[in-house]
């Protein structure tokens, strides 16, 4: 199906993207804010690594969407395949949130948590909890129509 294909190369484009804002331009953005104020300087590698860090359930989370895709492009939807993979993206969202939510409290220790980077985290925070919220009303759907679909299968 089209609509899969493309959606299956949008999640692809979005994963490239995430990585090379991570790899390319975050190294060289926390640089430059040293060089602004070299007094953060000692952050500059946590704040690094708790970001790589969330690429680890980030990209977890795209490799199940993509699949998640695959099952509908082959008509297998209704399974607990399916089921499976948004538990996955919705632990994954989970996962990403309290990263986040351990970073804003270490900065928050650390006296350096400047209110542009609360309310980025704030935001992802938020992101990260309605995409869990609706991937696991997703969940619970989808294990209702794979009961009822069995339900059926044993009558006819």
């Amino acid at each position: 199906m089209v609509s899969t294909r493309f959606l299956m190369i949008s999640i692809l484009f979005i994963g490239l993207s995430i990585f090379m804002v991570a790899f390319l331009y975050l190294p060289y953005l926390t640089n430059v804010f040293v060089e602004i104020d070299p007094s953060y300087a000692y952050l500059q590698l946590p704040g690094l690594i708790g970001i790589y860090l969330t690429l680890i359930p980030f990209c977890y989370a795209l490799y199940q969407s993509f699949l998640l895709l695959r099952y509908i492009e082959q008509r297998n939807v209704f399974s607990l395949h399916s089921a499976k993979a948004l538990k996955s993206i919705r632990s994954c969202a989970f996962v990403i949130a309290g990263f986040y939510i351990v970073g804003c409290i270490f900065f928050f220790t650390q006296n350096a948590l400047h209110p542009s980077l609360l309310l980025i985290s704030v935001a992802i925070i938020f992101v990260c909890f309605v995409i869990s919220v609706f991937s696991g009303l997703l969940q619970a759907l989808l294990t209702s129509a794979v009961e009822i679909k069995e339900e059926n299968e044993l009558t006819v």
